[in-house]
């Protein structure tokens, strides 16, 4: 009796092993920093510009909600850990958008207005950071992480600037003989 207990409870403790183990599934597999939303938003853009767009409307949401959270100190129920993963989920979605840019650009695809987009919108978010580096509340709780986001925004615009150089010249327009 003792044996034919100990097998079924070994038999359980494996079965929940497995079951604890299993792979995710593919709809599981996003950025930690993406809501279910903005990945299907990305899964659904068809062009490499409107990716790259995408990434950094969700990169300058980030910075919103960074400034909204800077902003109103009183909510202090792991403040700390927001606003680290606010300025983690920034820079990935930077890195995120230069991936796409320099991916477009090898693949020789179109992406001028991507990289457009990167030149105009990167400085921005950078003058943002060096401000929130130089005087910015509670700078010793998030300094690491704001660290890593101004050199990924500094990385943005040095590649933004190499791939408009590589980036391939629109085709020519042909027009019909009259």
């Amino acid at each position: 009796m003792l044996v034919r207990t100990l097998k079924l409870c070994a038999y359980v403790f494996l079965l929940g092993v497995t079951l604890c183990v299993r792979p995710a599934p593919a709809q599981d597999l996003q950025k930690d920093y993406l809501s279910t939303a903005e990945a299907e938003k990305i899964r659904e853009a068809i062009e490499p510009s409107e990716r790259i767009r995408l990434f950094l409307s969700f990169a300058s949401d980030r910075l919103k909600q960074l400034q909204y959270e800077l902003d109103h100190p009183a909510n202090t129920v792991r403040r700390s850990q927001r606003l680290n993963s606010l300025l983690n989920a920034y820079a990935g979605c930077v890195d995120e958008a230069v991936d796409r840019m320099d991916l477009g650009v090898e693949k020789q695809e179109d992406v001028r207005d991507g990289i457009k987009l990167v030149q105009t919108r990167a400085p921005e978010f950078l003058t943002y950071l060096k401000d929130l580096a130089a005087k910015g509340p509670e700078r010793n709780t998030y300094k690491e992480n704001l660290i890593d986001a101004i050199a990924a925004t500094n990385d943005a615009i040095t590649s933004a600037d190499d791939a408009a150089k590589e980036n391939a010249p629109p085709p020519p327009v042909r027009r019909r003989p009259q």
